[in-house]
């Protein structure tokens, strides 16, 4: 299905034209939706005509029940299961066996742990010492990352800070036209466009060189923005590309956990990451809700090599089979720069047994002194993480969070505005970035530590997508990120009581919403 729209660039109005909903999409989701209605059809015919097997259903829904309240998941995530399981008998503890957890086959288990095993190596006693004398604080900050991300603390590597997309494009062209050995690219959108044909362009030359390239790209993230079978365009330019967790039509989590990361790792010594997907709109080329503000960053040493073991194991789940290409991916660099620095993973359980990115978080409000900011395209977070973020305001730190003005998506936007009055009443100062949509996902605490990568401060980036986010202690680019974070709230506009009236309909809406919040 074709369809056209409009924009301008620079006053000049652009035409163009896209696959809105490729044909294997729409049978893909088709065929997830026969499959669990027919499931739930057969269990509630069977109830219906088998007494015994009705009372069997029964004992399992209430087997159910005790499992969730049992379990060791968020309160917040056990509400709407026990609605489920409770409020649609068989319906629904079916739904819960098919969704609740992902389910890992042994093959993909057996993939992963092997592609772990060939990255690279590294004792990080020197560095830890060194930080330890420097801040107990983000001593115990990086230990506790490392462990739950099975990442590494690192000391020699580089850092620039980019306020805005555009200005993270031309640097990132740059690098592309230098690489040598090879290029990996993993982002959550991809859409054809200046953004991204400039970089394509370069790809295709790379390859000429005797370049590996290799792509990942979400196949929902990408859905409405690329061709349903666009791998194997890239795949004709000699690029090995790939969709992440391709939709096959299964009732299971592929609809849910999404890879929401974006990666760019050039020779295994520059190393790219942040808010910014390869589309117009995060260079300033379109316009979608007013300004879009995003942020980037760029590593140089030793630190990328985190990038590219993420990099090369998204690559090796999505592939038939899979050989580590005979290349220096984890180079040794001389580099030499101030400051700590931690890349890491973050998604869903059993692949990653904790939360790592709400767990960055809360040690900068559980150990901040005097500020910390943030800043988020949404805000739509458990009680643990809303609690935290309360009483980091309440003990008199400076708590600022800046979410857009101009929404992407509306629904979403009422349940942002539903946490405003309770954290506004702890002390906590909200902002809304006036010129438009801010994007970037920025956390800054007491000018000394800071975090920036991929992850919002909502359930599906905290909790159910593949994420990644640099941990930084000490760096020569903190100053940056914080004189950004001033210069944006200085365009920002700070709620007020008066901003938060709503009609008694859109209270009820948005509480209905927030009980399946976790579930989105």
């Amino acid at each position: 299905m074709k369809v056209k729209y409009s924009y301008y660039i620079h006053k000049k109005k652009i035409t163009r034209e896209y696959t809105y909903i490729p044909t294997r999409y729409i049978i893909a989701g088709a065929i997830t939706v026969l499959e669990i209605l027919a499931i739930l059809a057969i269990m509630v015919v069977l109830c219906i005509k088998v007494p015994l097997f009705y009372t069997a259903a029964m004992i399992t829904q209430a087997v159910c029940i005790v499992r969730i309240i049992a379990s060791d998941d968020n309160p917040d995530y056990k509400v709407p299961w026990l609605l489920f399981v409770t409020v649609l008998p068989v319906v629904g503890f079916m739904l819960y066996f098919m969704f609740y957890s992902r389910k890992l086959k042994p093959k993909f288990v057996k993939r992963l742990n092997e592609l772990k095993e060939n990255s690279y190596t590294k004792d990080d006693a020197e560095e830890f010492a060194q930080l330890k004398e420097k801040s107990h604080t983000a001593y115990r900050h990086a230990k506790m990352l490392c462990s739950i991300s099975e990442s590494h603390l690192f000391t020699d590597t580089k850092q620039e800070y980019f306020p805005s997309g555009a200005s993270m494009f031309e640097k990132m062209a740059a690098d592309l036209k230098n690489a040598r050995h090879f290029i990996f690219l993993e982002f959550f959108i991809i859409e054809e466009g200046k953004f991204w044909n400039t970089i394509l362009d370069i790809l295709k030359q790379k390859v000429s060189e005797g370049v590996d390239v290799r792509v990942v790209y979400d196949d929902i993230g990408c859905m409405k923005t690329l061709p349903g079978n666009y791998a194997k365009t890239l795949k004709s330019h000699g690029i090995q590309a790939v969709p992440f967790s391709r939709l096959r039509g299964h009732a299971d989590n592929e609809f849910n956990n999404r890879n929401h990361r974006k990666i760019l790792v050039i020779d295994g010594r520059i190393g790219y990451t942040g808010g910014v997907n390869l589309a117009d709109e995060y260079i300033g080329e379109t316009i979608r809700f007013g300004h879009w503000k995003d942020t980037g960053l760029r590593l140089e040493g030793n630190a990328v090599h985190e990038l590219t073991k993420l990099f090369l194991i998204d690559y090796g789940i999505n592939v038939k089979s899979f050989i580590l290409p005979c290349l220096p991916l984890y180079p040794d660099t001389d580099t030499k720069a101030d400051g700590f620095i931690v890349p890491f993973g973050d998604g869903p359980n059993p692949i990653f047994t904790r939360r790592v990115g709400k767990s960055v978080i809360q040690n900068m409000l559980y150990s901040a002194k005097d500020y910390v900011w943030m800043t988020t395209p949404y805000l739509i977070i458990d009680n643990d993480l809303c609690t935290d973020i309360e009483n980091t305001a309440m003990r008199g730190v400076d708590v600022k969070i800046i979410v857009p003005h101009i929404p992407d998506k509306k629904i979403v936007f009422g349940m942002t505005k539903s946490y405003y009055k309770r954290l506004i009443d702890a002390g906590v100062e909200i902002y809304e970035y006036e010129p438009g949509f801010i994007h970037a996902k920025s956390y800054l605490c007491d000018d000394d530590i800071a975090m920036t990568g991929t992850i919002n401060l909502d359930y599906r980036s905290l909790v159910h997508h593949f994420e990644n986010g640099v941990w930084m202690y000490g760096c020569s680019c903190i100053p940056d990120l914080k004189a950004d974070i001033l210069d944006t709230l200085d365009k920002s506009v700070r709620v007020t009581p008066d901003m938060m009236k709503t009609n008694l309909l859109q209270r009820f809406i948005r509480s209905v919403v927030r009980i399946f919040a976790p579930l989105l």
